[in-house]
């Protein structure tokens, strides 16, 4: 929602490429996967933060996810933003390149604590990010269980170039519950806060909090997560409209 750094609206404008909480998913080694990650602001920030920016106000992001199993515990993935701009204009927005180790995962039949770490480096074009070049190193821990999962991303997400460069990181946390309803389709909340600075968190109304109210759908050939969030404070925009759609090979 996947949200990072990069992801959901921070306290410095970023695009809006991914809305997700990392769980225990992880590619086989030698499993290619493609997923597709598509979200709207429906109502939010259309005034820019420094001249030329592109806002996230009725703006249409697209940006295909490929990745790769390296191994048991490690695996690689390509992010490629693309977004249709609320006046219309197709866009790319630069690359992003990951790499997931996830040395403790759940037992397939009964579940489990998960534990794991993702690094990810980021270039975006100016209009998207002042900042450019980026570093996220996300934390990825939590349990599931029969018909439940729990989880939680702690981010640090560094600026490596422009105004936003810093070696005092951003502090994000993202938390996903989920209840199966039915046999293979989960509910629950997504929460995403940014609370700027690690160790010198802005003042609450500045900072980014939204929830959202999603839905995990996993139905093989067909697996994708819906969600519409809120803003819960002034920084964050109203209302936001996220899917992801894994595309089966």
């Amino acid at each position: 929602m996947s949200l990072s750094l990069l992801g959901v609206g921070s306290a410095r404008a970023v695009m809006i490429d991914e809305i997700q909480v990392y769980t225990d998913d992880i590619n086989a080694p030698g499993q290619f996967g493609l997923e597709l990650h598509v979200n709207t602001t429906l109502q939010g920030r259309s005034v820019p933060d420094f001249p030329g920016e592109i806002t996230p106000e009725h703006g249409l992001r697209l940006t295909p996810e490929f990745s790769y199993g390296l191994s048991r515990a490690f695996e690689a993935g390509l992010y490629l933003p693309g977004e249709r701009t609320s006046d219309g204009h197709y866009l790319l927005a630069g690359t992003k390149v990951r790499l997931k180790w996830l040395p403790v995962q759940p037992d397939a039949k009964v579940g489990g604590w998960f534990f794991g770490l993702n690094g990810e480096l980021s270039y975006l074009p100016e209009r998207f990010d002042q900042t450019q070049w980026g570093f996220e190193l996300r934390t990825m821990l939590g349990c599931r269980g029969a018909g439940w999962l729990l989880a939680a991303n702690p981010v640090l997400g560094w600026g490596l170039s422009g105004p936003g460069r810093s070696g005092r990181p951003e502090a994000e946390m993202q938390v996903k519950a989920a209840w199966e309803v039915a046999r293979g389709i989960s509910i629950g909340p997504e929460y995403y806060a940014d609370f700027g600075p690690l160790g010198r968190a802005l003042p609450s109304r500045e900072q980014d909090h939204s929830l959202y109210a999603a839905c995990d759908i996993d139905l093989k050939p067909w697996v994708f997560n819906v969600g519409l969030g809120r803003g819960l404070s002034g920084s964050a925009d109203k209302w936001t409209l996220k899917f992801i759609f894994e595309i089966p090979w």
